[in-house]
């Protein structure tokens, strides 16, 4: 993924955003085909305006919650699942690099965030350039094309948003 005289990327697992430092563009990846598209794109802009690049993963493994007494017995399970969202991103960010005619070189950051996955996209794009999101569209529905974490950042984020369709079929 990096050559010799390129840093490896930084991998960062927190409870929050990626902190706030220089804009850049912000990728939203969850391992789907649609995130693939929109992280090769992703890396295509932060070339372009030559900022870096902040690939984020939310994990929620909880969307109601934890009934009291619950969360300290699914611990271990969620870090799991954390470790397990950090491999595939870099698998993710490793497979986009391999796909492009030559490697990104730019600075390039990996956040794996819990929470909600909307919410946190838009809380870490508040600072950003960009923010770079995929399509779904598995829900069966004309208005669910989108999805809903690309609905809700078109409609929300406090950034420039760039919807990356499928590419064409072969």
């Amino acid at each position: 993924m990096t050559s010799p005289d390129q840093p490896t990327p930084v991998l960062t697992v927190t409870g929050g955003p990626p902190a706030a430092g220089p804009s850049g563009v912000l990728a939203a990846c969850d391992g789907s085909d649609g995130s693939l598209w929109a992280l090769e794109r992703a890396m295509t802009e932060a070339e372009l305006f030559r900022l870096p690049l902040h690939v984020l993963a939310v994990v929620n493994p909880s969307p109601v919650g934890y009934p009291p007494g619950m969360a300290e017995l699914v611990r271990e399970s969620v870090e799991q699942l954390v470790e397990s969202m950090a491999d595939g991103l870099r698998r993710s960010v490793a497979s986009v690099q391999r796909a492009r005619s030559r490697p990104y070189e730019g600075e390039l950051t990996l956040h794996v965030v819990l929470g909600n996955v909307i919410e946190v996209l838009l809380a870490a794009a508040v600072s950003q350039h960009t923010l770079v999101v995929g399509t779904r569209g598995n829900g069966g529905f004309n208005r669910l094309l989108l999805g809903s974490v690309s609905t809700a950042a078109v409609h929300h984020a406090a950034c420039p948003v760039l919807v990356v369709p499928p590419p064409p079929a072969r």
